[in-house]
This record gives structure tokens, sequence and C-alpha cells, in this order.
């Protein structure tokens, strides 16, 4: 099974376009979205994914019930933290890393996704595959990144979306 992970797209529609190519030519399964959608808008290219998409809320998305509106027919928009069975695995979809030691050290989660920092971290606490994709959009440091994860192996691969096609 095949997992695409995102963060961060803050209203990137030429990176959220190149990512929902990426994972749709890669047929991940499923795609998680750590937070900061931002805008309805962005509905205009995410309902070109072929796979479920199953997001939180960042500390950015202000406009919450349209997002969920727009987002109805492309999948699902939670409140921060939210809990997913996934293959077997039981995954943590957060935005901000707070309590983020805490519940990896708890070994309740076997994966957890976090975002809002916007700096890559892929990195195990004891049984518990933490995973932050870095920022899609791009904004702050010019790095847009995105990732799939592969279970049951847990192999994480980050792609850089700047090296993707125009």
């Amino acid at each position: 099974m095949k997992i695409g992970i995102m963060s961060d797209t803050h209203e990137n529609m030429p990176m959220i376009a190149k990512a929902v190519s990426v994972f749709n030519r890669e047929k991940v399964d499923l795609i998680f979205h750590a937070g900061d959608i931002i805008s309805p808008i962005t509905g205009r290219e995410f309902k070109e994914l072929k796979s479920k998409l199953v997001a939180v809320f960042g500390n950015n998305d202000g406009e919450k019930r349209f997002l969920r509106e727009k987002f109805s027919q492309i999948g699902e928009l939670h409140e921060p933290p939210y809990k997913a069975e996934v293959n077997g695995f039981s995954v943590l979809l957060m935005h901000q890393p707070d309590s983020l030691e805490k519940f990896a050290s708890s070994g309740k989660y076997d994966i957890i996704i976090y975002g809002h920092t916007h700096r890559v971290d892929v990195r195990t606490v004891g049984e518990t595959l933490i995973i932050n994709p870095g920022e899609a959009g791009g904004w702050l440091d010019g790095k847009s990144t995105i990732g799939i994860l592969e279970l049951p192996s847990k192999k994480f691969m980050l792609i850089d979306l700047q090296e993707e096609g125009e």
C-alpha cells in the first residue's frame, strides 16, 4: 500500500497541481494532508486526485465550513489530532507538533504525521515512525516537498516538487 503525505500547501496552486500529478502517477492508495490547506479554491487542484484525501485543519485554515463543503467530494477534513487505522497500522494525523513527543513515546501509534514547522522530519521514536514531509507550498524556504510511505515496510520517500516536470 502506498500513502501520499503532504502538509502546508498554503494555497500554492502550481505546487498542489504537481503534488496531485505525482500522487496520481505513483498510484497512491490514500493521501494524508497535515494541515494548512488555506483556501477552498485549492479544491480545483485537489479534485484531480485519483485517491481519497484525509486532512486535518492547520492553524491557518480559517474558512473551515466552506473548506469542508468544497472537499466533501474529495475526501475528509478533521480537527486535529485525527486517529486512523490504515492496513493494520494506527496513524495519528496532526498539524502542530504539540504533544508530539508524548504521543510518540506512548507506543499507541505506529505512524505520526504532522506539519506546521515547514521542515522535513523523518525519525523513529521506539516503534513509532514520525513524519513531517516539509512544506508542499514552498513559500518559506523555497523547497516544496511531499512524501510517499509504503506499508507494511514503512519505507518513506521524500519527493522534491521542484524537480518534477512543469
